[in-house]
């Protein structure tokens, strides 16, 4: 009978997930599980809803990146009606989206990361935090919370509320910016971006601290997938799929998102409610692929920004080809806030940012729509069945998280493998296997952030069934 650790729940993260870790006889690690243990159904109860409230219901699946939903299934609704929403829709979406990767981000490194690097990976757990973090840097801390909310600003002067705004809708948008608007943003910018090139250079000054972590954080092979421009550039809206081996070989590009089906497969386990997305072509579970800001940069040809495109080539030399290490998540993460703000910068002078032509008319010219667009975690398609009064028949969503699934489950067998060994089991070592986990920055639900220390609770089960050893906190 093998031995287990149980690691539950999964700290700093959002949602509730759990980790077992099976020992065999000989205490060496055999298998490891990252277990998504809650349901939410929402699938399920938007059939029978109108079209028309989808992006707003969907909206409600998160807290942290509502944006995302919203965005996507309008992308869906637009297809379902047949139209090319106007320009000005367009470029306003896309700076609600630019506000949300700032805001996502910010909240990822400087809340939920920044603890571990800054007070160390074998820090005091009741400690190791953003209040702790304010503690023992409050310049630091403080950025990252102005940060954030210069994220959610663009988000509420939009959508007229930071969280769950119901802005965008098939076709269109519903409002469009201030001149005042305007000028707040074009302010606030130079903090931002100082914010931004300080944590690129904070990160990179503590890699060397971290040296050991970086190479054993999930790093392995996978593909990696996101969305480009025509000419490869990075995307965070629109634009085709490509697909990139870890030697930086492009073996799929210029892919339909509403094809998505052909090349994208999703499995199913009974020990977790997280799905696992593969890539078609090469089977399950070999098609693994990985998602989110470290695929984006390692699928796109070029950002398009100064600042940005310059760290791009710094970012690059850490692997040969792709860079395969997901501790470096979070370095890709801080590159793309520093993009997002170069582009916001960029499209300040734009007059469709004021303009009143926001939405085209159009009734139900589909009976199907696949709405795609970059979350701030990853890919994200929304993929819905309507009949010919617009009542939703069939939902899908393949969100990001789960696309991350299979890589998440090698990066916490990788990182648990290397530290544990029998019942010599740290608390240090458990934060590592938890942080293997927030590179990811998964988004499990729209639950809240526990504030301070959350319970967890760590069993080592012999053959008998007796406790070999225990930790709790």
């Amino acid at each position: 009978m093998t031995q287990r650790i149980m690691i539950d729940p999964v700290t700093r993260i959002e949602g509730h997930a759990k980790i077992s870790i099976h020992l065999d006889d000989a205490g060496q690690v055999e298998d490891v599980r990252f277990h998504v243990t809650e349901f939410r159904g929402f699938e399920r109860f938007c059939e029978g809803r109108p079209l028309w409230e989808m992006p707003g219901i969907t909206a409600r699946i998160c807290g942290i990146c509502p944006v995302s939903h919203l965005l996507a299934s309008a992308k869906a609704g637009d297809q379902i009606l047949a139209v090319m929403v106007p320009p000005a829709a367009d470029t306003l979406r896309r700076l609600m989206n630019l506000g949300q990767i700032i805001q996502s981000h910010a909240l990822s490194f400087f809340h939920l990361s920044a603890p571990d690097f800054v007070l160390g990976m074998e820090s005091e757990p009741a400690k190791r935090n953003i209040f702790g973090l304010i503690a023992e840097d409050p310049a630091f801390a403080r950025s990252g919370i102005r940060l954030r909310q210069f994220g959610q600003e663009i988000i509420e002067m939009l959508g007229g509320q930071r969280i769950h705004p119901a802005w965008a809708t098939p076709g269109g948008v519903r409002s469009s910016l201030q001149k005042s608007d305007l000028e707040q943003i074009r302010e606030h910018l130079p903090e931002v971006r100082a914010t931004a090139i300080n944590a690129i250079g904070h990160f990179k000054r503590m890699l060397e601290q971290y040296r050991e972590e970086s190479q054993i954080f999930g790093n392995f092979s996978t593909l990696f997938l996101g969305l480009v421009g025509p000419d490869g550039a990075w995307e965070h809206y629109d634009g085709r799929l490509r697909f990139v081996d870890s030697a930086g070989n492009c073996i799929a590009e210029r892919l339909d998102p509403a094809d998505y089906k052909k090349f994208v497969g999703e499995a199913v386990e009974s020990w977790s409610y997280l799905k696992f997305p593969y890539y078609r072509p090469m089977g399950y579970p070999d098609g693994i692929y990985r998602v989110g800001p470290l695929a984006r940069l390692n699928v796109c040809s070029y950002i398009g920004t100064p600042l940005a495109d310059k760290e791009l080539r710094e970012f690059r030399s850490l692997g040969h080809g792709a860079v395969s290490s997901s501790f470096f998540y979070h370095y890709a993460r801080i590159i793309e806030i520093l993009a997002a703000i170069e582009k916001i910068e960029a499209m300040l002078d734009d007059p469709n940012l004021m303009s009143s032509r926001l939405r085209a008319s159009a009734g139900i010219n589909r009976l199907e729509g696949v709405g795609v667009s970059e979350a701030p975690r990853g890919t994200l398609f929304h993929h819905y069945h309507v009949d010919e009064h617009g009542l939703i028949k069939k939902v899908n969503l393949v969100i990001a998280t789960g696309q991350n699934n299979l890589a998440m489950n090698r990066t916490v067998a990788q990182i648990a493998r290397h530290y544990i060994r029998g019942t010599d089991i740290s608390e240090g070592m458990l934060n590592r296997i938890e942080a293997g986990i927030r590179a990811f920055d998964p988004c499990l639900s729209c639950s809240t952030h526990a504030v301070g220390m959350m319970p967890l609770h760590v069993e080592l089960i012999g053959p008998g069934g007796e406790v070999l050893d225990e930790v709790q906190r």
